[in-house]
């Protein structure tokens, strides 16, 4: 638990490596007003030294005392440089990771949620009852159902679900995407690989947050449902919650900004 003025958060977090696959290339990090989830790919070992690589890259942010969204921006290059580095001599293709979070941030002196996404691991914000993803893939199949070609629904079963157009460690420079939102009292932020969201609806998963008020409890509910339903990937699930603001911070919130120059491979997972 982490206490920035008035602004207190509780979280918890589960991760398991599902029913079929060997290793468990996800990871996360969760500390101070910071919390990441990272879903490596590149085969062999090569997933899950990306993943913790990038999270390393991050961990600074947990010492700053007001995160301010150039922090965020600068760490961000550190972590590309540093996936791009990974020696894959023998490993297969080259490294790469998703990456998504939230991270308390200072808009004029007022806490806001600083939203990361880069791929199509998920963040979602459960506020008042309503479960909104506020992150966005960044899928072949997303890019689908926003020509209108592809239902949601359909995206879900489709073969070329797992190809992202965007990842920390391609060729070129990864474009971020970055959303602020003020931080309401009682909201409950969750973080995730798509382990989880490729075998739960939002349905079930709103069902299993709203169910559960321990944050520890929740993150350990949803992993125990997805592996239920099938676990075929690696499941890693954050569920921070803030338990005490002391005056909400007004203003909308801001749509995607991308942060870097863009990725345009097509990366797909394993």
């Amino acid at each position: 638990m982490t206490d920035q003025e008035a602004l207190t958060l509780a979280w918890g977090a589960a991760s398991d490596r599902g029913l079929r696959r060997q290793l468990n290339e996800d990871g996360y990090f969760a500390g101070g007003g910071a919390f990441f989830v990272a879903d490596g790919m590149g085969g062999h070992a090569a997933g899950e030294v990306a993943s913790a690589t990038a999270l390393d890259a991050l961990r600074g942010l947990s010492d700053i005392e007001r995160v301010e969204p150039h922090h965020v921006e600068a760490l961000l290059e550190t972590a590309q440089e540093r996936v791009r580095a990974i020696d894959t001599a023998g490993l297969g293709r080259g490294a790469g990771t998703t990456l998504t979070g939230a991270v308390v941030a200072y808009l004029d002196d007022m806490p806001y949620w600083l939203f990361v996404n880069v791929g199509d691991s998920r963040t979602y914000l459960l506020s008042r009852g309503v479960l909104d993803q506020v992150s966005v893939d960044h899928s072949e199949v997303q890019e689908m159902v926003d020509a209108g070609t592809l239902t949601a629904e359909e995206a879900r079963n489709h073969p070329r679900r797992h190809v992202i157009t965007r990842a920390l460690g391609g060729r070129d420079e990864a474009r971020a995407d970055f959303r602020y939102i003020p931080i309401g009292a009682h909201d409950r932020i969750l973080v995730c690989s798509d382990g989880l969201t490729g075998e739960l609806t939002d349905a079930q998963i709103t069902e299993i947050m709203l169910g559960h008020p321990d944050p520890q409890v929740a993150a350990g509910r949803l992993v125990e449902a997805a592996i239920a339903a099938g676990g075929r990937d690696n499941i890693t699930v954050i569920v921070v919650d803030a338990t005490g603001v002391a005056q909400e911070t007004a203003g909308s919130s801001t749509g995607p900004r991308g942060g870097f120059a863009a990725d345009e491979d097509t990366l797909p997972r394993e």
